[in-house]
């Protein structure tokens, strides 16, 4: 890891921060407490220390299993809250689902379940990914909250993105282009643009409902 990679990721920490605190104050506000708040701050909170293992550890901490493991809290916990705020309906059994696959990724890694792996984590984070970029389009183009809302489609992407390429490399294969070399160049970038247009999304989006 290079010091440009260890300044992204402390930038993408400070975003983190100022995000569990953003919800932190909405929980507190009689307005806008909820349960949304606090998958969000769980969200967050991964991302925050996720980000500060890789700095004092390396790129090798990556390969720990549970870093692995609970990293795919980050957009789990995201997606569940989306679910949560603007399809409440659905909450208990889209939860079910991402601890069902939080479940799934728990054993195919520490039972080295190397074959299952190449399936279970892309599958769960690809169902995660596709929730985080649809909602905000879904929710925005209902006029239920405004335009900036988008921002977290894009940071949904980009996440997904770096998630899937990084189960393909973990179960010992890759994706399209995304060598284990190519991913570590933009995995630094690629989290503080993800942390960064997921604050923009949340602070901007202004809700009209």
């Amino acid at each position: 890891m290079t010091l440009f990679d260890q300044i992204v990721l402390l930038l993408t920490g400070l975003i983190a921060i100022y995000m569990i605190w953003f919800f932190v104050k909405r929980q507190k506000s009689a307005e806008n407490n909820g349960v949304t708040n606090i998958y969000y701050i769980i969200s967050f909170t991964v991302f925050l220390v996720a980000g500060l293992l890789l700095i004092i550890f390396g790129w090798g901490a990556l390969s720990n299993k549970l870093v692995a493991v609970v990293s795919g809290l980050i957009p789990f916990a995201l997606a569940t809250g989306l679910i949560a705020k603007y399809y409440p309906k659905m909450e208990k059994g889209y939860l079910a689902l991402m601890l069902f696959g939080l479940v799934l990724i728990t054993l195919t890694k520490y039972g080295d379940m190397i074959v299952m792996g190449k399936i279970v984590y892309p599958l769960f984070h690809s169902i995660a990914g596709l929730t985080i970029f649809f909602v905000p389009i879904l929710v925005v183009k209902a006029t239920k909250i405004s335009t900036p809302f988008i921002n977290i489609t894009v940071g949904g992407t980009l996440i997904g993105l770096g998630g899937i390429a990084l189960g393909f490399l973990s179960a010992g294969s890759q994706l399209l282009f995304f060598s284990q070399e190519f991913v570590l160049m933009i995995l630094a970038p690629l989290l503080f643009l993800t942390a960064l247009f997921f604050a923009l999304g949340f602070i901007k989006g202004i809700d009209l409902g």
